[in-house]
C-alpha cells in the first residue's frame, strides 16, 4: 500500500495579499466597469486629453499634476477605447495594490498586511477609482508604499532607493500631497537617529518628482510662487480661514456621495453608513495605544498615523469643498495600524493558553469583529452601486450633448466653450475653452476669431442663462436629456 502523501506541501499558507488584489480586480470588472466603460468624467477628460493624440488638450489648471496623464499615455497611444482604458487600469490598480502593501509584509506579517489591503480596498471610493483616470488612488498607493519603505530603510539599504522612487511618484501624481507626505517623513528622519539614513532618499524623491511641476510652473505660470497663488485662487482661496469643524462636516456630508461636493450644502446620505468613518479616530487611538505598550513597534503605527493626518488636514482645513477621493491617501495609511489592532484582537481571542472560561468570550469577540467587517463591506458595495450609477449618468449626459452637437455640424476642428465644455469637447474631438471661472483660457475676441473659421458651440445650463456677448446672435439649440442645457452654435460660412 502506498504511503500517504505528506501534508506539508498541501497546507502552504494562502497568499492572502494576492487574494485581496484578485478580489479587488474582480469587483471592478464586475460591479464598476459595466456602468463606466462607455464614458469619462469631467476631470478624467482633462487628464486624458493631455496624452490622447487624437484630441486637443483641455486647459490644464495650476493645481493639477501630470502624473496620471503620463500613466495612461501608453494605453491611449494604442487605442481610444474607454473600455480598454478602464480594463487596463482596473488590472493595473489591483497589481499596484498588491505591490504597495507587499512592502509592509516584513513589518506586519502576511495576514495582517493582507487585512490592511482589504480594509483599504473595501472602501467604495477605492473600488470606484481603480479604473478611473484620476490621481488620488495611485497617490494613496504611492504614499503607503513610501511610508513602508521608510520604516524599512534603517535595516535595508536598498529600501532607500525604493523610498526615493515612491516619493518621486507621489510628487508626480499629486504635487501638494507629495509635499504633505514628505514633511513628516523628513522631520522624522532629522529628529530620530534611527531614520537619519533615509533623509537623502526623501530629499531626492521630492526633488526628482517635483522637477516637472517646478519646470511647468516657470514655463506656463511665471514661477513657483505664481503657480501656488493661482492654485489657491482656483481652489477658492486656500488658507486657515476655513473652519476645521466645517471641513470635517463637508467631508462627512460627501462621504457616501456626491463624487464632488462643491458647494457642499447637501445633506448626509445614509447616515448609518458613516459610522465607520466616525469610528476612525477611536480605532486609530486604540491602535496607537496598543503599539505604545511595545515601544519597539510604536513607529509602525505612529508614523503612518502622522503622515495620514498630514495628508488629510489640507482637505479638512484649507479648502471649502470636499470629495471622498481626496482622503484615499489618508485612509491607505490608517489601514496598517488598524489592521494590526484587529489582528492583535483576533490573536488574543485564540490564545492557546487561555483558560476555558475565557475561550467563549474571546471567540465571540473575534466573531463579532468579523461580522461587523462583513457588514461594512456590504454597505460599501451598496454605496458603490449608487455612485457608479451617478458617474455613468453624468458621463452619459456629456455624450448625449456631444452627439446632438455633432448632428448640428460641430465636428473637428471645432471649439466648445461654457459650462461642461471640457468633457463635451473631448467627446466631440473639439478644443475647449472658458471665458471665465477656474478654467479661464479664452478671451471674447479669440472666441469670435475661432467661430469665424471653425464650428463653435457655447453651452449654458439653462435657457434663462444668457450666453456671452460674442454668441448672443447665435442660434440656440436645446440639448435634450441633459437637464436643460442650451447650445449656441456658429458654423463658418
Amino acid at each position: 500500500m502506498a504511503a500517504p502523501l505528506p501534508l506539508v506541501g498541501w497546507l502552504r499558507p494562502l497568499p492572502w495579499l494576492a487574494v485581496v488584489a484578485l478580489l479587488y480586480a474582480l469587483v471592478q470588472l464586475i460591479l464598476v466597469l459595466p456602468h463606466t466603460r462607455d464614458g469619462l468624467g469631467w476631470d478624467e477628460t482633462v487628464y486624458v486629453s493631455q496624452s490622447d493624440p487624437r484630441t486637443p488638450a483641455a486647459y490644464f489648471s495650476a493645481p493639477r499634476s501630470r502624473g496620471i496623464s503620463f500613466l495612461v499615455a501608453p494605453i491611449l497611444a494604442v487605442s481610444p477605447s474607454v473600455t480598454l482604458l478602464r480594463t487596463v487600469l482596473a488590472l493595473a490598480s489591483a497589481m499596484a495594490l498588491y505591490g504597495a502593501f507587499r512592502v509592509w509584509t516584513p513589518l506586519l506579517g502576511r495576514r495582517t498586511t493582507a487585512l490592511a489591503a482589504l480594509l483599504f480596498a473595501g472602501l467604495w471610493a477605492t473600488m470606484l477609482n481603480g479604473s478611473q483616470v484620476m490621481p488620488n488612488l495611485w497617490e494613496a498607493l504611492a504614499v503607503v508604499a513610501a511610508v513602508g519603505w521608510f520604516l524599512r530603510a534603517p535595516a535595508e539599504p536598498s529600501a532607500r532607493w525604493w523610498l526615493a522612487g515612491t516619493i518621486g511618484l507621489a510628487m508626480l501624481l499629486r504635487f501638494p500631497d507629495g509635499c504633505w507626505l514628505a514633511l513628516p517623513l523628513l522631520a522624522t528622519a532629522i529628529c530620530v537617529r534611527t531614520y537619519r539614513t533615509a533623509a537623502p532618499a526623501v530629499i531626492g524623491g521630492v526633488a526628482s518628482g517635483g522637477a516637472q511641476w517646478a519646470m511647468e510652473a516657470y514655463m506656463r505660470f511665471g514661477g513657483i510662487g505664481e503657480r501656488l497663488h493661482l492654485s489657491s485662487a482656483t481652489e477658492g482661496g486656500m488658507g486657515a480661514a476655513h473652519s476645521f469643524a466645517s471641513g470635517v462636516a463637508r467631508a462627512l456630508h460627501s462621504l457616501n456621495g456626491p463624487l464632488l461636493c462643491r458647494p457642499c450644502d447637501v445633506p448626509l446620505h445614509a447616515p448609518a453608513l458613516a459610522l465607520w468613518w466616525l469610528a476612525l479616530p477611536l480605532l486609530t487611538a486604540a491602535a496607537l495605544a496598543s503599539t505604545a505598550r511595545r515601544r519597539h513597534r510604536l513607529a509602525l503605527s505612529a508614523l503612518p498615523v502622522t503622515c495620514s493626518a498630514s495628508l488629510a488636514l489640507p482637505y479638512l482645513f484649507l479648502i471649502d469643498y470636499s470629495a471622498p477621493r481626496f482622503f484615499l491617501p489618508a485612509y491607505a495609511l490608517l489601514a496598517p495600524p488598524i489592521a494590526t489592532l484587529i489582528a492583535g484582537t483576533e490573536r488574543g481571542s485564540n490564545q492557546r493558553t487561555a483558560s476555558l472560561a475565557r475561550l467563549p468570550r474571546r471567540s465571540a469577540t473575534a466573531t463579532a469583529i468579523g461580522l461587523l467587517f462583513l457588514a461594512h463591506l456590504a454597505s460599501q458595495v451598496g454605496v458603490l452601486t449608487q455612485t457608479t450609477a451617478q458617474a455613468a449618468a453624468l458621463s452619459g449626459r456629456y455624450q448625449q450633448a456631444a452627439g446632438i452637437l455633432r448632428q448640428f455640424g460641430v465636428r473637428p476642428p471645432c471649439l466648445v466653450s461654457g459650462p461642461h465644455s471640457q468633457p463635451v469637447g473631448y467627446d466631440l474631438g473639439c478644443a475647449s475653452g472658458d471665458l471665465q471661472g477656474n478654467n479661464h483660457s479664452l478671451t471674447p475676441n479669440e472666441l469670435r476669431q475661432r467661430a469665424a473659421r471653425e464650428p463653435t458651440a457655447v453651452l449654458t445650463t439653462s435657457i434663462s442663462t444668457p450666453p456671452p456677448a460674442p454668441a448672443r446672435n447665435w442660434l440656440p439649440h436645446p440639448l435634450r436629456n441633459t437637464g436643460g442645457w442650451i447650445a449656441y452654435v456658429s458654423l463658418p460660412r
